[in-house]
């Protein structure tokens, strides 16, 4: 089942009652809320990701609970509207231990295979929407896309990196510079970013996986470090979607459009293992697959191919 993804931007007090998430408009008592018809209930079975971006909004801890309970990702935005905090369950996996074993011993000679795998998924996925944004075929990103070694020793990921910001703006914006402080669109970047790492970090913990423990990425400071690892090759089609925005329009600001466009990434319907799914069902198979390479059961992580 599609979990759904839902946003907070207006004060709200949010409760529960019969495992249901029960949504009342700030501002007013429950009598109130209830003669204006202010109130909405929501199955906690059904949603995956919540996104609180308002300093006026109340969540009890019952409701926390059952979010977590449910392997809910529940993200807090910061007083610029970006998302500045991730609220994951303890335990998401029957034999999280088992997992956990099998993630910490994984040899040197498997984690840098599967970095390989990652850089070479990335580099892929971004070749494609490199020919949607230009209309032309970049020939060198799917020559470095298959020429990636064991651990990317000859850092493949950073050229195309370096290649693909230059080229993926340039008919829209003066002078692209990718980076998390530079300038618009880069603010709609940065926010399809953190709602892809929530997607994903969630996905590894319902597989059982530990998200702060890299394969590549290792920042002591960096709670989400295998989330940050596999959601590389997914990152293009947070791209792809601000691309779409950059053309469409002028305002490249958070306004509410904008970032209804960008909550709908968890939804995005994607090409893994030969099937069409949500992009949060893939990056559920993407987590199992990481897994089963852990466990020795396979050598691939699967990982969705943008057509």
């Amino acid at each position: 089942m599609i979990k759904r993804t839902l946003y907070f931007g207006n004060p709200a007090y949010l409760s529960l009652k019969m495992k249901q998430m029960v949504v009342r408009v700030g501002g007013y008592s429950e009598q109130e809320a209830e003669e204006m018809n202010a109130v909405r209930t929501v199955p906690i079975e059904d949603i995956g990701v919540v996104v609180l971006d308002n300093k006026q909004i109340t969540l009890t801890q019952g409701l926390m609970e059952a979010l977590l309970g449910n392997n809910c990702a529940v993200i807090t935005c910061d007083s610029a509207h970006l998302p500045v905090g991730l609220f994951l369950p303890l335990c998401g996996n029957s034999i999280q231990n088992e997992k956990f074993r099998s993630q910490i011993d994984a040899s040197l000679p498997l984690q840098k295979q599967l970095w390989q795998q990652t850089v070479s998924a990335k580099i892929a996925n971004q070749s494609a929407v490199l020919d949607y944004a230009t209309n032309d075929v970049h020939q060198n990103m799917k020559i470095w896309s298959e020429e990636v070694r064991s651990g990317d020793v000859t850092n493949l990921e950073g050229r195309a990196a370096a290649y693909y910001w230059k080229n993926i703006f340039a008919a829209h914006v003066d002078n692209f510079v990718r980076g998390r402080e530079e300038a618009e669109p880069n603010n709609l970047l940065n926010y399809g970013y953190a709602i892809l790492r929530a997607v994903i970090a969630r996905a590894l913990v319902c597989t059982g996986l530990l998200p702060t423990l890299g394969i590549h990425h290792h920042n002591r400071y960096n709670a989400y470090c295998l989330a940050d690892d596999i959601m590389e090759p997914y990152r293009p089609y947070v791209d792809r979607v601000v691309y779409e925005i950059v053309c469409s329009s002028k305002d490249w600001s958070l306004s509410l459009e904008n970032k209804t466009k960008l909550l709908s990434i968890p939804v995005i319907e994607v090409n893994i293992n030969g099937n069409r799914s949500p992009l949060m069902v893939a990056a559920t198979t993407t987590a199992a697959s990481l897994a089963k390479c852990f466990d020795g059961e396979i050598r691939k992580i699967l990982y969705p191919q943008l057509l």
